[in-house]
């Protein structure tokens, strides 16, 4: 098993942000700034075109710290951030630029391609869960929350579907093929974001993987816009969610 190799560290607005490598995929853990005692981990998925360390990531990021003293990590996807792409990545990216150049649906190749990186994606979380653990900070007895949207989903309900460790999840913005399948393993608390008037995935679709869930707790929230165009306070929301879960009170400014 590989260790956490920390390879960068700041700190700034109660954050200490620190790079890290497992093996030979990098990531980023936030903590809270003061204050040495065990909290939880929210692993963060990042959407498909970002990285780790991207503005909605860090922002995130910032709101599960300083709003519920957890921890955050998030490691590049397969051909993302730092990360070399492979032909067949080349391929993908070259064939959804196509798609959106000439208006074509460019959903069917981006399912497709995001079903083939939660394939390599998944067993990279879990190593990178196990190294986290080994952390006197983080431990193995605190829970385990996943956060992420569009490209986040994708890995993130393969992931939480066969990982024993997470107890809550905040998904949203796919399409049901492929992980309806899977989605109907998954029991642990769930908050799925839709938006009601995406131009790429149809509503009924989003409406279908919501239902596919077999969580006795399940939440949607559906909000007006476009695809991008996710309110900012459903971040928030997700902060709430997280906190009731995995046993944290909500700080508010004093």
């Amino acid at each position: 098993m590989h260790s956490v190799q920390f390879t960068a560290e700041t700190s700034s607005n109660g954050l200490r942000e620190r790079d890290f490598t497992v093996g030979e995929v990098p990531g980023v853990l936030w903590s809270p700034l003061s204050g040495s005692d065990r909290a939880p981990l929210v692993l963060m998925g990042h959407g498909g075109g970002t990285h780790k360390k991207a503005p909605a990531m860090a922002g995130r990021a910032q709101r599960l710290v300083t709003g519920c003293g957890f921890h955050v990590a998030t490691i590049d996807a397969p051909g993302h951030g730092g990360r070399p792409r492979t032909a067949h990545d080349e391929r993908e990216i070259a064939a959804m630029q196509q798609a959106m150049a000439t208006g074509e649906p460019v959903g069917p190749i981006v399912v497709r391609y995001n079903a083939h990186l939660a394939e390599r994606a998944v067993p990279e979380w879990q190593a990178t869960l196990d190294a986290l653990q080994e952390l006197p900070e983080i431990g193995t007895e605190g829970p385990v929350g996943y956060f992420g949207l569009n490209m986040g989903t994708a890995i993130g309900v393969p992931l939480t579907a066969i990982e024993p460790r997470i107890a809550a999840a905040v998904f949203g913005l796919f399409w049901p093929d492929p992980l309806a399948e899977t989605a109907r393993r998954i029991t642990v608390p769930i908050e799925y974001a839709l938006q009601w008037d995406d131009e790429h995935i149809p509503r009924e679709s989003g409406l279908a993987l919501f239902d596919a869930f077999a969580s006795k707790e399940k939440t949607l929230h559906a909000n007006a816009g476009r695809h991008k165009e996710l309110p900012r306070f459903e971040a928030d929301s997700a902060v709430r969610f997280f906190a009731r879960h995995l046993g944290r009170a909500v700080m508010t400014p004093a």
